[in-house]
């Protein structure tokens, strides 16, 4: 994949020839590029996600995992699926808390679903105790029952922007401009995809997004789950209700940036939309848990008596670092509610942890 200037120059090259590319498919090249960096995670990174802020993030995960595997009725194999693994750190925590329960790491064969050579390097080295099988696609993935972690991994995959003009609902695109930058503009549209109730009070200027990937990745996963059994965790931030509004956004040294500069140097991502992952999962004959604010799910987990576990005789400096992580975590103004957890369960599984009940 090219390097961001590369990318920049074959993006122009693209637009010239085919005359604009939608959002999507800006988004598309831009992840690709950007991923193949490598390490671009924590401190010295762009961005910083929620396993490399506390490890009881993924301890709390891999528990849930072999609970859930339980429910199922201890199947062997498992296929322990992660789609989006960064460095591998959510995975390599979650399977040193699980190893305490009987049978779970026996059973597992754990599939990482990564595209990016310089990731997978990474997550090689992070799993090297563990036998770890890669694939560019869940359709890849051999059948059986599944448990799919998926944690800010939908928030990246591209969406499609539809704006309400004074001529109607248009696309919005990426085009050239005067200066060969790159620049937004709305192509006109026969129908868009927004629904009837939104679209009605729509005024001029207003946006819809809505993803044609998130809903094949949804679909994949769902098919998977209720025809060989499991359940699927999807963790991110997005909103509850459809809704109008523009998310799109770009972040560089825990900076927001302007998506159009620099194509590849930077995180791009939109929100989620649940309602829309919902009625997708349950389409294709799978149940659907929550969607619960992460910081109540973590504490209905038992983070807190986590933390207290891990702060137990440590000096105050190191208990106040964890303690911080936990509250970034669970608390209204850190992640505790802009993100959300959601879990696409097989109609067998009637209760997960950490949900109410249906």
């Amino acid at each position: 994949m090219p390097s961001s200037p590369d990318l920049a120059a074959a993006l122009r090259e693209r637009i010239r020839r085919e005359g604009f590319i939608t959002v999507a498919d800006y988004m598309d090249a831009v992840a690709a590029a950007y991923y193949a960096r490598g390490d671009v995670f924590g401190q010295d990174g762009d961005f910083i996600t929620a396993p490399e802020i506390s490890q009881t993030f993924g301890e709390i995960i891999g528990l849930w995992c072999a609970v859930t595997w339980q429910k199922m009725g201890k199947p062997d194999p498992l296929y322990l699926i992660e789609c989006g693994p960064g460095r591998g750190t959510l995975m390599a925590d979650a399977l040193r808390a699980a190893k305490g329960v009987a049978g779970f790491a026996a059973a597992v064969q754990i599939h990482l679903v990564e595209r990016s050579p310089a990731l997978r390097n990474l997550q090689r080295e992070k799993l090297k105790d563990w036998a770890i099988r890669w694939a560019e696609d869940i359709a890849d993935l051999p059948p059986g029952p599944s448990i799919v972690i998926a944690n800010e991994f939908l928030d990246a995959l591209p969406i499609r922007q539809f704006q309400r003009t004074p001529d109607g609902w248009a696309e919005r695109v990426i085009e050239l401009g005067p200066h060969d930058d790159f620049v937004f503009n709305t192509r006109a549209l026969g129908d868009a995809p927004v629904p009837i109730a939104l679209a009605a009070t729509a005024e001029i200027g207003a946006m819809f997004e809505t993803s044609n990937v998130v809903a094949a990745f949804v679909t994949k996963a769902s098919q998977r789950i209720a025809s060989h059994g499991g359940a699927a965790l999807l963790i991110d931030y997005g909103h509850t209700a459809q809704a109008l509004g523009d998310t799109l956004q770009a972040v560089k040294q825990h900076t927001y940036h302007n998506v159009l500069e620099a194509p590849g140097s930077a995180d791009i991502t939109a929100h989620v939309d649940f309602t829309a992952v919902a009625a997708m999962a349950r389409k294709f004959g799978a149940t659907v848990h929550g969607p619960v604010e992460q910081g109540t799910w973590l504490r209905q987990l038992g983070i807190g008596v986590r933390q207290v576990q891990l702060a137990k005789g440590k000096p105050v400096d190191v208990a106040q670092r964890i303690e911080q992580g936990v509250r970034r975590l669970t608390e209204p103004h850190g992640m505790g509610v802009l993100f959300k957890v959601m879990a696409i369960a097989n109609p067998k599984l009637p209760s997960l942890d950490g949900f109410a009940k249906d």
